[in-house]
């Protein structure tokens, strides 16, 4: 049995052509799943390490929540824009965070045709 190659960050940013504002540190690192949610309060709950998030929300909370859930990324997709509050906190976390005009739920269909469950 042969194994796929690893998804990482770097290569899921690539492929769906996100603009990275912050790289994140786990940019090289594997992508273990994702999860497509704007309520935080159910992202704290599901949410796991190593994770990408797809989310319009873009108030520094989204980035407190996935730290708190030690996931790599969070995308926020159609077209919203964080703060510059958001951006500084995602840095100082150093998680990556990712836009696109692409809907969520288009990130999420592109996530899961490149193997990430």
């Amino acid at each position: 049995m042969t194994s796929s190659p690893q998804i990482t960050l770097q290569s899921v940013s690539q492929a769906l052509s996100l603009n990275p504002l912050v790289p994140g540190s786990r940019a090289g690192s594997p992508i273990l799943g994702a999860l497509a949610s704007d309520l935080l309060s159910f992202v704290m709950a599901e949410g796991q390490a190593g994770w990408v998030w797809v989310t319009i929300q873009t108030h520094s909370n989204v980035v407190a929540v996935a730290t708190l859930n030690d996931m790599a990324a969070i995308i926020v997709a159609s077209g919203f824009e964080p703060d510059e509050d958001t951006i500084a906190r995602a840095e100082e976390e150093g998680v990556g965070l990712l836009t696109t005009e692409q809907s969520a739920y288009q990130v999420s269909g592109r996530l899961y045709e490149l193997g990430i469950r």
